[in-house]
């Protein structure tokens, strides 16, 4: 079996030369980062030996995407410490600088008998039983950087070895900017990149959206990986693309990027896009989703109104083709001197193509809300079963007042959800179901003027 040993070294600190290599990340919103590095170092059929110092690397997680080739085994060191560089020292004869108190200082050598306890034999055969002073480690008992040792298999030679591995150290989130334009709007969307610890200089990047779980505690990385590549404005393409791949969708971003702890890296996900989108204004109901309705007080309680702006988006146009990271969407508006105004802001679940995006954007101003509770009655209902409890029937009835002070006409949504044995027995204005445990009220309020519902439920409990 061909047994070869190479040592190879990415540029990581100052001094080192840089190994012409590609890097590519995909990087997950939790901060999970999959790394994968091609090195142009020959793999020979056989037995491969291999030392690499890559900072960041969770060595569990290490793997080679060749098919042809098989890991073996890997031994990651971290940078050296003092006791550790003591422990390996034993047996070796160090220089040990020592301070005088007239602030000189001189060096002592001794030689390393074991470092915990610390047992130092001077030349004249005397022991310490005291570290003699600051020891001065030789480069080779010294490791700079995080190192790992690869024991690799291969069966037929390969022209470049392939590793890949996940570490943390960098997450990203998507935002979206909304325009309100009369009855259709602008989106635009784009990635924001977070480095904590992640250091990388021009490496390809993918963004990673999806739901994936993870079944390992997060290490804390201390993460570089340098090498001579081009950079990103001399190979970026058009723009970024997207794909799915199992139940994920990925974001090829253009170009290559470099990636700074503390630096903030932000690309468009897609080109500006148009879309028709809806406002709906919402009251939320009183009922409780289970368990027993109670009696309120007799006063009136302001409640909110909620504003909601459904895009649509759907099959065969641009903007409803693509899917969309869950994220913030934030919707702007243009006052009287065309000024853009922050209108509404909310956080958004994935979208898959032609799902609409529907959010929340906040609590009306001029329009208003109150509810009191006007009736509340219990019956005791005999048990279905001998042997079962017996249940109550409840009655309550309810009245809502809704103020407009727009100068224009709106129309407000009330919605009461409850689950089990429940339904609404009168109201002012019909009710429409939405689901087995949903219904709503739509309220037609003038302009600069007042509307009122009211309404009765039962429920069983």
């Amino acid at each position: 079996m061909a047994q070869i040993t190479a040592s190879l070294v990415l540029a990581i600190a100052a001094g080192v030369m840089p190994l012409a290599g590609q890097t590519s990340l995909s990087i997950y919103s939790d901060g999970r980062v999959v790394v994968r590095r091609a090195l142009p170092q020959p793999l020979q059929k056989g037995r491969n030996t291999l030392t690499l110092r890559l900072e960041g690397l969770d060595g569990a997680t290490l793997f080679s995407p060749d098919t042809a080739v098989t890991l073996v085994s890997a031994v990651v060191r971290p940078p050296s410490a003092q006791d550790a560089a003591l422990a390996a020292a034993a047996g070796q004869t160090l220089s040990f600088v020592r301070t005088r108190a007239a602030g000189g200082a001189d060096t002592v050598r001794a030689t390393v008998v074991r470092s915990d306890p610390p047992q130092y034999r001077l030349a004249d055969g005397r022991y310490l039983l005291s570290q003699p002073g600051e020891p001065l480690f030789p480069a080779e008992l010294v490791h700079t950087a995080p190192e790992v040792a690869l024991a690799l298999d291969a069966t037929r030679d390969r022209p470049r070895t392939d590793l890949v591995y996940v570490t943390e150290g960098t997450a990203w989130e998507a935002l979206y900017q909304v325009v309100l334009v009369g009855a259709r709007c602008q989106v635009s969307g784009a990635a924001t990149i977070a480095s904590q610890t992640l250091r990388v200089d021009t490496a390809e990047v993918q963004l990673v959206a999806g739901s994936i779980n993870r079944a390992r505690a997060a290490p804390r990385p201390q993460f570089a990986l340098r090498g001579a590549m081009k950079g990103a404005a001399e190979q970026a393409p058009a723009a970024t693309s997207e794909e799915a791949v199992g139940e994920t969708h990925v974001y090829q971003l253009p170009g290559k990027l470099s990636l700074e702890p503390g630096t903030k890296v932000t690309m468009a996900l897609f080109p500006r896009a148009g879309a028709t989108y809806t406002q709906e204004f919402v009251i939320p109901g009183v009922l409780p989703w289970r368990g027993f309705l109670g009696q309120s007080p007799g006063e009136e309680n302001r409640v909110p109104v909620q504003v909601w702006y459904t895009l649509k988006r759907a099959r065969g146009t641009p903007f409803g083709e693509r899917p969309l990271p869950g994220g913030t969407v934030q919707l702007y508006q243009a006052d009287s001197a065309g000024r853009l105004q922050l209108v509404g802001e909310a956080s958004s679940a994935h979208a898959a193509p032609g799902r609409d995006l529907r959010v929340q954007s906040g609590d009306a101003f001029d329009i208003t809300a109150e509810r009191v509770q006007t009736d509340y009655t219990q019956e005791q209902l005999a048990p279905p079963k001998r042997g079962m409890a017996q249940r109550q029937r409840i009655t309550a009835s309810y009245k809502v007042t809704i103020s407009n002070a727009k100068p224009v006409p709106v129309t407000v949504d009330v919605r009461e959800a409850r689950f089990g044995l429940w339904r609404v027995t009168e109201s002012s204005v019909p009710a429409e179901k939405l689901s087995a445990t949903e219904v709503r009220f739509r309220i037609p309020v003038p302009a600069n003027g007042d509307a009122t519902l009211t309404y009765t439920v039962q429920a069983e409990s």
